[in-house]
């Protein structure tokens, strides 16, 4: 498995991203890797296996540091974190890897998708939006909600000034998990939040139209509405992990082993 490491401007900002090739080429499409919310491509893929296991299936793989995480860039206009903004670039990040549309007959062609979290929001628009470039699609840890868009960025603000108690558990919860994360940049992350807020994520709105196996941790209390996200779908199957939460679920062995069958079909 060897990696190339490259950092692209993408709307005036650079874009740390990595691809992975395989030891030997399964015949198959690449598979880009999203990750969530205050992590990065080394926390969510290469930390936990995905990139080892997907490599060793014959896969190449592409991952992707968001804007505010990991190595990108971390821009200081609120505008450019518009989860709009952040699927143009990574469609623009499948361009320069030389991903092609898909072809009948062609099981090279297109691009497979594996988000978790927040990254799984973003996958889901992606494939509602590019069915011709997209042949599959696994969403781990998706939530039909959206916890940041309820964020209380005011209470945030104050508790970062003089530590003023935050009485909206879930935004105390997840202001907690931006500060213990590792190499979070919390004010980044905050804008991201803030250009959440303008751009919510309304499933109904656009619904994929490609196959997507769906991946939740049984006590995962962030992850809700896997279900009804699944029925929205109209070719979609459900993998319940058990005893696992939002934060071990995308190192579960069983989610690895149960995306790469899913994708090579």
């Amino acid at each position: 498995m060897t990696a190339d490491t490259l950092a692209v401007g993408l709307h005036g900002t650079n874009l740390h991203w990595q691809q992975y090739e395989p030891a030997f080429d399964a015949g198959l499409a690449p598979v880009l890797l999203v990750h969530g919310f205050a992590s990065s491509s080394a926390l969510n893929w290469e930390a936990t296996g995905w990139v080892r296991d997907l490599a060793a299936a014959g896969r190449r793989v592409l991952t992707v540091d968001l804007l505010g995480h990991g190595n990108s860039h971390a821009p200081r206009e609120t505008d450019a974190y518009a989860p709009s903004r952040m699927r143009a670039s990574l469609l623009e990040v499948l361009a320069l890897a030389g991903v092609r549309p898909r072809e009948a007959g062609d099981s090279a062609s297109g691009v497979d998708l594996v988000g978790y979290s927040f990254g799984s929001r973003l996958v889901w628009e992606l494939v509602a939006e590019r069915s011709d470039l997209i042949n599959r699609a696994v969403l781990g840890g998706m939530s039909a909600e959206d916890p940041l868009a309820d964020f209380d960025l005011a209470a945030a603000d104050r508790f970062l000034e003089d530590s003023s108690a935050i009485d909206h558990e879930a935004t105390a919860a997840l202001l907690a998990m931006m500060q213990l994360a590792p190499g979070a940049d919390t004010a980044a992350l905050l804008r991201l939040i803030a250009a959440i807020k303008t751009e919510r994520f309304e499933p109904n709105v656009a619904v994929p139209a490609r196959p997507m196996l769906f991946v939740t941790g049984d006590r995962d209390v962030l992850a809700t509405g896997t279900t009804e996200l699944a029925a929205l779908a109209a070719d979609s199957e459900v993998l319940w992990l058990p005893a696992r939460t939002h934060t071990n679920a995308v190192s579960a062995r069983a989610f690895k082993q149960a995306a790469i069958e899913f994708l090579a079909r």
